[in-house]
C-alpha cells in the first residue's frame, strides 16, 4: 500500500506541519477553512519532544519553520542536528549539515517526503475533515483528533491530537502517537502571521 511506505518516521514531522498551517480557532469546519484563508504567511519557532519508553527523559530538537501560500516551505532543524527542507512550487529538496556544509539529501525518504507533501496540500486549506487516510472529529477545549482509517496505517501511527490556540491561525501543540508508549510532540512559540517573506528563503540555505 502506497501510503504505509511513505508515512515514516523520516515524514512523520509534515503532518505536523500541514497541522499547524491549516487551523484557527473555530467550532466547526467551515470556519477552519475560513481561517485558513486568512493567513498568508506563519513564521514560528518549534520545539520537538521525541517520547519513549526506553529513554529517560525525552529527545529534545528545536528549530524554525517558514510558510507561504500557496506552497512554499522552509522546515529547518537548528539543534541537535542541523538539516534543512524546502519545497517552492511542488519542488522539495532536502539539506543535512555535514563537516563540509550543508549536503543535499536525494534518498529514498526525500521521495517519501514528496509524497506525503502532495497528498497533504488540501489540509494546507483547513480541509482536515476531507482528508481521505483519517477521520477528523473536533473535540471539546480546542481540539482536534485524527484516527487513521486503515490498519496499516494505525500501526505507525495510532492518533494524531492538536490543541488549537484562542488566536485563529494558531495551535499551540500537535502530538503524534505510534503507538501506547511512544509519542512525538510540537510546541510552537513566538508564531507570526501575514509578515512578508522573501520568495528566495525557500530556495537558498
Amino acid at each position: 500500500m502506497k501510503i504505509k511506505k511513505c508515512y515514516s518516521s523520516v515524514s512523520i514531522f509534515i503532518l505536523f506541519i500541514a497541522s499547524y498551517l491549516s487551523i484557527g480557532w473555530a467550532d466547526n469546519w467551515d470556519q477552519i477553512k475560513k481561517s485558513a484563508v486568512e493567513v498568508n504567511t506563519v513564521k514560528a519557532d518549534f520545539i520537538q519532544e521525541k517520547h519513549m519508553k526506553i529513554l529517560t527523559k525525552p529527545l529534545i530538537s528545536r528549530g524554525v519553520f517558514y510558510y507561504k501560500v500557496p506552497k512554499s516551505l522552509r522546515w529547518e532543524y537548528i539543534s541537535p542536528v542541523k538539516s534543512i527542507l524546502m519545497m517552492q512550487n511542488g519542488k522539495t529538496k532536502r539539506f543535512i549539515k555535514k563537516n563540509e556544509g550543508y549536503i543535499e539529501d536525494n534518498s529514498a525518504n526525500l521521495q517519501a517526503m514528496k509524497f506525503v507533501l502532495q497528498e497533504i496540500t488540501m489540509w494546507l486549506s483547513g480541509r482536515f475533515d476531507e482528508n481521505p487516510d483519517f477521520t477528523a472529529t473536533l473535540e471539546s477545549g480546542h481540539k482536534i483528533l485524527l484516527l487513521p482509517k486503515e490498519k496499516s496505517l494505525s500501526m505507525m501511527i495510532q492518533k494524531i491530537e492538536l490543541t488549537l490556540s484562542d488566536r485563529p491561525g494558531i495551535i499551540k501543540s500537535v502530538k503524534i502517537y505510534e503507538s501506547e508508549n511512544s509519542f512525538t510532540k510540537l510546541v510552537f512559540k513566538k508564531v507570526i502571521l501575514n509578515d512578508k517573506i522573501e520568495d528566495s528563503l525557500f530556495r537558498k540555505i
